[in-house]
């Protein structure tokens, strides 16, 4: 009887056992860098380059304009590769330069920033301002 006893308290224990679920594997994404550096899309920026007060904006589609006071000194596309803040100017023949940049900018913040080709400039975010040329 006590066996009798035994045996159905344990298959009564593994009747209430829920059924195990096969974990499945989290997919995690690798978005580090990615995710630690702001993007630049609907900024603007103030700089001197070549002698002259820079007013560049980027747009939300990553279009770049810059203008020296009235008149127009570049434009062309922006975007984020590898964690660095790229530009492709449409008035030269550059190819593409891209900046190191920290994570985070705050408007009214000034910041030195070093080109992959090895150029350095002190760049200020100012408020966003919309330009067209």
């Amino acid at each position: 009887m006590k066996k009798f006893l035994t045996i159905s308290c344990v298959v009564a224990l593994a009747s209430c056992g829920s059924p195990e679920v096969a974990e499945e594997p989290v997919a995690v994404a690798e978005t580090e860098d990615a995710a630690e550096i702001m993007s630049l899309n609907e900024t603007t920026w103030t700089f001197t380059q070549d002698g002259m007060e820079i007013l560049e904006t980027i747009d939300a589609s990553g279009n770049y304009i810059a203008n020296a006071g009235e008149e127009h000194y570049d434009h062309g596309t922006y975007e984020l590769v590898d964690g660095k803040q790229c530009f492709t100017s449409a008035m030269n023949d550059e190819g593409q330069v891209c900046w190191a940049t920290p994570a985070e900018i705050a408007i009214g913040e000034s910041i030195d920033i070093t080109s992959d080709q090895g150029d350095e400039l002190t760049v200020t975010r100012v408020e966003y301002q919309p330009l067209t040329m």
